[in-house]
């Protein structure tokens, strides 16, 4: 434990607290579940993860403090500050603040190789997509990719263990994946069949990066044993965020042990070799909560005074 959190009052402090990820297989229910128990341990204060529907639920839950934090992705994110969100359309989810940056959430598509698919204009007509958990970042946008691109599909929804067994058993055709990278339910997946990892094209990358908040991405051949070369995707950033009416020396307590333990982070998950401080000029949609701007800016990170809650 850090002298500075041992020697600080926290009588203001939660007694516990619960961070809300996503489906279990799915890399923010491995990285939230692992990052709640090395804070609770560090800080003494009991922690753990909660498996919600992911980034859009977890705005909700943050937002109204059901959930102390959340971790979320940014297209959903600017969705729900504006008011555009599937669960609660209207309401402008002003009350989640941005603690600090995760990694990018790859846009990948996975089919069996005796499938004979090896591009996204070869997915057949009417082919059974699974896109993720209902309400997921995978859900929420990927569908619309799909259409953009041409692709005619039939929608199917699960946990991404749930998808790739479907895979394997020939109940589904494709999996639309969207998590961090290495996503466990695909490296299950390539240890108990041979499958095909399908990249974006150049038209395809520039279409998809028009339309949406993404940017290409390249997931590294040596993610997966599949890959022989590196994967031409797109992605989106990720930040854990916070409930900004959270006590600002918690917050700033959690930001620092973070932000100061990378090595530790990425223990918990690899995706975590780019939860660093660096990466924070990619939030531009989350206000900063107090505590977590505060370690930001006496590290020499600047933000905005209008960015900070």
């Amino acid at each position: 434990m850090t002298g500075s959190a041992l020697a600080q009052d926290r009588s203001d402090w939660p007694e516990n607290f619960t961070v809300g990820t996503a489906s279990q297989g799915g890399t923010y229910f491995a990285y939230g579940s692992g990052w709640a128990n090395f804070i609770a341990e560090n800080l003494g204060v009991s922690g753990g993860a909660e498996i919600t529907g992911g980034p859009v639920q977890n705005m909700a839950l943050v937002h109204t403090g059901d959930l102390r934090f959340g971790l979320v992705t940014m297209g959903p994110a600017s969705e729900a500050v504006n008011g555009k969100s599937p669960l609660m359309p209207g309401m402008k989810m002003d009350n989640v603040c941005a603690m600090f940056p995760m990694y990018q959430t790859p846009f990948s598509i996975t089919v069996l190789a005796d499938s004979g698919i090896t591009s996204i204009s070869e997915i057949p007509d009417g082919a059974r997509i699974g896109f993720g958990p209902a309400g997921s970042t995978s859900d929420s946008y990927f569908p619309r990719m799909m259409e953009t691109l041409g692709v005619d599909f039939e929608r199917r929804n699960g946990s991404w263990s749930d998808l790739g067994g479907q895979l394997q058993d020939g109940l589904i055709d494709v999996v639309a994946f969207a998590a961090g990278i290495p996503i466990p339910a695909v490296s299950q997946l390539e240890v108990q069949s041979s499958i095909n990892i399908i990249e974006f094209n150049e038209q395809e990358l520039s279409a998809v990066t028009d339309a949406f908040p993404v940017s290409p991405f390249s997931i590294p051949a040596s993610t997966y044993q599949s890959l022989s070369d590196d994967s031409q995707a797109v992605s989106m950033w990720n930040f854990a965020t916070a409930n900004c009416d959270l006590p600002e020396s918690f917050v700033y307590e959690i930001t620092k042990l973070t932000m100061e333990n990378n090595e530790k982070m990425v223990s918990i998950h690899k995706a975590a070799q780019t939860s660093i401080p660096e990466n924070y000029v990619n939030n531009t949609v989350l206000p900063w909560h107090p505590g977590a701007a505060r370690w930001f800016t006496e590290n020499g990170y600047s933000i905005e005074p209008d960015m900070i809650k």
